[in-house]
């Protein structure tokens, strides 16, 4: 059978693969696994739930607290907020976990389910396993008052606010920012945290309306914002996703700063205050070379890990490292979050500014983007890219070739048929022609004979 929770909890079409039913029944196995240690202790579990402003989300929200509520577990319901606000709350309540409602940055038809433990913390494998395996099992069915309650969490978005404003190492005070809430769970939060911050702002993509989520607007669309900074004037603007656990930016010309120049420009603010612990941050095998040249000039150690923000965020738990992310701009500040946390990101972002006295664009240039060639090669068997000889020899004259001014990444796709290539280098060109190259390797030597559009 395959595995319910995805890489980031249960996701797909809403009212189609996630239906009230999954809804209800997938909470009922989140009480029963989650709840056990409150229930060992003899006090009724307590579960915060929140969603984005996605329209599927109201039933697909009375489901999960419905199933959380009939298992004997209190529910505060949060609303519409962010995704890394519900995991903070969580931890400030000490509720015993947690569920969010959302998509991300899929459009809006989609829906998903995404759990997270006491303390605000992601589950681990082990735990979303047991909870499909709960699937299977006898509810629990309490009766009278170890009915649990659904109550209105009142004050959610106010302490959210509280938390991040105290994040701030320097106030936003003389700075116009363009925000794009990308009509998502940031449209209230965003516009409070940064105006109470300071910041002049103006604001786009702030109208939800339950369809039009991500459509156009947000980290994922940035053309709006580029236009809408330019035209005010700004200083700067900041993109969230549709649930605000990203952060991307443009400066005050319109150019797209990603989540590796991002991360470039707060490692270094971290490491001039002394915060940046044991000099190190956390990125992916996909992080351009600049970062990680930009990181060595500066005498920064930059760790790297397999794609995917679990990934980043163990590496930052196992050695106690306080930031990293990854260039999407999911970025994780340990210190204050236990989740990537996008109005986090572009506070902390737009405060460097603010405290330096340097615009966006200077403060980016700390780190020169590599060109980066990406070839997804379909139809492929993806299990021969770690022992094909031929194609490892190609992998090596194309390194030779490229010395220290570049760099080769040839990854299987995790959910797709196709191996990925990319290829960094001093130049577009050169980045060009050895991606091609390698993708025409492995097409001779990995072809499946199916070619299949995805």
């Amino acid at each position: 059978m395959a595995r319910l929770f995805g890489t980031d909890g249960v996701r797909g079409l809403a009212n189609q693969d996630v239906t009230a039913d999954l809804a209800l029944r997938i909470a009922q196995a989140g009480a029963r696994v989650l709840g056990a240690a409150a229930r060992d202790a003899g006090r009724r579990p307590v579960a915060v739930v929140a969603r984005d402003p996605r329209q599927s989300g109201d039933f697909i929200a009375a489901a999960v607290s419905a199933g959380f509520a009939s298992s004997g577990v209190d529910v505060l319901d949060a609303g519409v907020l962010p995704t890394p606000a519900a995991a903070f709350l969580i931890a400030d309540i000490g509720a015993d976990f947690g569920v969010v409602i959302s998509a991300s940055h899929n459009p809006a038809p989609d829906n998903g389910i995404k759990f997270f433990a006491a303390g605000g913390k992601k589950l681990a494998d082990d735990i979303e396993i047991a909870i499909e395996a709960a699937l299977g099992h006898p509810q629990l069915t309490p009766l009278g008052g170890d009915i649990g309650r659904i109550r209105r969490f009142a004050d959610a978005e106010d302490r959210y606010v509280v938390h991040l404003l105290t994040t701030l190492p320097h106030r936003l005070d003389g700075l116009h920012v363009v925000l794009d809430c990308a009509h998502g769970a940031a449209a209230g939060v965003s516009p409070e945290a940064f105006n109470q911050a300071g910041a002049r702002i103006t604001v786009i993509g702030n109208d939800p309306d339950g369809m039009n989520i991500n459509d156009g607007v947000g980290s994922t669309h940035l053309g709006q914002l580029a236009e809408a900074v330019v035209a005010a004037g700004a200083d700067v603007g900041i993109a969230h996703d549709g649930d605000a656990d990203r952060c991307l930016a443009v400066d005050a010309d319109g150019n797209v700063i990603d989540g590796d120049q991002i991360m470039a420009i707060l490692a270094l603010a971290q490491s001039d205050r002394g915060q940046l612990r044991e000099n190190t941050l956390v990125a992916t095998v996909m992080s351009n070379l600049g970062l990680k040249v930009a990181m060595a000039h500066h005498g920064i150690t930059m760790l790297e890990t397999r794609v995917g923000d679990r990934y980043v965020l163990e590496a930052i738990n196992e050695r106690g490292l306080s930031l990293g992310g990854e260039q999407s701009g999911h970025i994780i500040f340990a210190d204050h979050a236990t989740t990537g946390d996008g109005i986090l990101t572009g506070l902390q972002l737009v405060s460097r500014m603010a405290a330096t006295g340097k615009s966006l664009a200077e403060l980016a240039a700390v780190m020169k983007v590599y060109p980066q060639t990406l070839v997804n090669v379909r139809g492929v068997d993806r299990d021969g890219v770690s022992n094909d000889a031929v194609l490892a020899n190609a992998v090596a004259e194309a390194e030779a070739d490229l010395g220290e001014t570049g760099r080769v990444l040839l990854r299987p796709s995790g959910t797709e048929p196709l191996v990925r290539v990319m290829v960094e280098a001093g130049d577009q060109a050169t980045a060009d022609r050895i991606a091609e190259s390698l993708a025409e390797v492995v097409r001779q030597r990995l072809s499946t004979g199916v070619e299949r559009s995805l």
